[in-house]
């Protein structure tokens, strides 16, 4: 994608002949009209009339040949309104748009620090075509073209620089991530998963390593190699790091890699299971993460851990009743082979606490159902044993709209983890705080860690939206790790 910049109200490109205007609903907004009015040859009454500047509504007219869009962002919009109308914009007219879409911020909120970031960001999302397996491309309108651009106006071109700039980067590694969730599992088996971490450790400048089958068993990766008993495809271990001689902090990163997920002998009800080619949604954010803190080049030194295996079904699946081992000695009683996230992401969580110094670890899962049933789509659930790491996740999510709400973690708890032949269970069995007791699981793992958090994405990596018929992936983590070190290098 070009990206132009100008203080020009029409821009620097002769050929461009949409221009959209971003407006939000607030006590400036009849001076706004007036402004506009004049500056674009129209009658200021009749956009009074016409336009509110309600959340996505739209209002056209033509100057100069060019089609002048004003596009409501409603009352007090945050980060991921913005995204949305721009991204909504852009994908409900895709096969109507130009080439090149000028985008006016000089009517915007003063005060709102990343609009143009935003802006940008939803607009490039917009462009997203979920047919990756179509006989017929899907994808082919003006706007996704090679040649298309952005034309952004505004009075300080060097913000409006480094904003559209970080959104382009950002927004490519979104992408990527959108079409490795959306992948059959067909395709995207666990050493395809390893091979797009290989290809971007390559790309971005970060090291990687992956332990195959023979490595796990070397290293005692044994729940995970538990889990992969019932499928053909073999298990890896994808371990990723990025450190700069800068770093001015650390940090650890995990994501449940299941490829498919049946349930095992456990298996799933039929109606939804094709949407289990999505449970690796927590190893999409993490790969995401990395590379884009890679890509951006922030002071930050970054493990990442990404166990991953499919959960199928034959004579040699793990069995409810088994008994397991685990990286980190500890022995676990299958109750349900259907809780098999919590398994893998033992191993992966126990081996970076053990062979790595990170400052906080944070894992991504789309782990339970109790916690799709508690929030829905909304937010995740937000586990953690250190405070002041779940109040700046929580902060960074309300900032960047990838949110989540703190769930606890008490001792009283733990009962539902007891076994009576094994060192602890992997389900208590019980049909309540199913989401916290797999937390409460995977604590046991971070071996003492005392700055850890865990995200159940559950309902927020893979959801229904406007952008497809189906269910479609967030590529939700990335924005709130970058979200999250942003804030954090701030007080570094």
């Amino acid at each position: 994608m070009n990206i132009n910049y100008t203080k020009n109200i029409f821009g620097s490109n002769d050929d461009l002949k949409l221009i959209l205007l971003p407006i939000a609903k607030n006590d400036s907004l009849s001076n706004v009209i007036t402004s506009i009015a004049n500056d674009y040859n129209f009658s200021a009454e009749i956009i009074t009339n016409e336009f509110k500047a309600e959340a996505k509504e739209q209002f056209s007219f033509f100057t100069k040949n060019v089609k002048i869009v004003l596009l409501g962002l409603g009352q007090n919009p945050i980060f991921i309104d913005v995204q949305n109308i721009f991204r909504s914009y852009v994908f409900q007219n895709k096969h109507k748009v130009p080439s090149n879409i000028g985008v006016n911020f000089n009517y915007s909120l003063a005060n709102f620090t990343n609009l143009i970031e935003a802006a940008v960001n939803g607009m490039l999302l917009g462009r997203y075509a979920i047919g990756l397996y179509k006989s017929e491309t899907t994808n082919n309108f003006l706007f996704n073209s090679s040649e298309a651009s952005i034309t952004i106006i505004s009075d300080n071109e060097q913000v409006a620089k480094n904003q559209a700039e970080q959104a382009d980067k950002i927004a490519n590694t979104q992408l990527k991530i959108y079409d490795l969730v959306n992948n059959p599992s067909n395709k995207k088996t666990p050493k395809h998963l390893a091979q797009v971490a290989q290809n971007s450790g390559k790309e971005f400048g970060y090291d990687v390593k992956v332990f195959d089958k023979h490595d796990c068993i070397d290293q005692k990766f044994d729940a995970l190699l538990s889990v992969n008993k019932g499928s053909p495809e073999e298990p890896v271990m994808i371990v990723m790091e990025y450190k700069p001689e800068s770093a001015k902090t650390s940090l650890g990163l995990v994501g449940k890699g299941v490829t498919f997920d049946t349930g095992g002998i456990s298996i799933k009800p039929s109606t939804n299971m094709h949407y289990m080619k999505s449970d690796m949604g927590g190893a999409a954010a993490v790969i995401g993460a990395i590379e884009l803190i890679a890509k951006l080049k922030l002071p930050v030194h970054v493990v990442a851990v990404v166990p991953s295996t499919e959960n199928c079904v034959d004579g040699n699946s793990i069995k409810p009743g088994d008994v397991i081992n685990s990286y980190l000695g500890k022995t676990i009683e299958v109750i349900d082979t259907d809780a098999e996230g919590r398994l893998i992401l033992s191993d992966a969580l126990a081996f970076l606490a053990k062979n790595y110094t990170v400052d906080s670890i944070i894992d991504f899962a789309t782990l339970t159902g109790s916690c799709l049933r508690t929030f829905g789509y909304i937010c995740s659930g937000l586990f953690s044993n250190d405070d002041q790491l779940a109040e700046n996740l929580f902060k960074a999510g309300e900032a960047c709209g990838e949110r989540m709400w703190r769930l606890p973690i008490w001792d009283a708890y733990s009962d539902d983890l007891k076994s009576d032949i094994a060192d602890l269970r992997n389900f208590s069995g019980k049909p309540s705080a199913g989401a916290i007791s797999a937390a409460k699981f995977l604590e046991v793992f971070v071996n003492g860690h005392t700055s850890w958090a865990h995200l159940d994405i559950a309902g927020t990596a893979f959801s229904d939206s406007e952008f497809a018929s189906q269910k479609i992936p967030t590529a939700y983590g990335i924005r709130l790790i970058f979200e999250y070190l942003q804030q954090l290098l701030k007080t570094k």
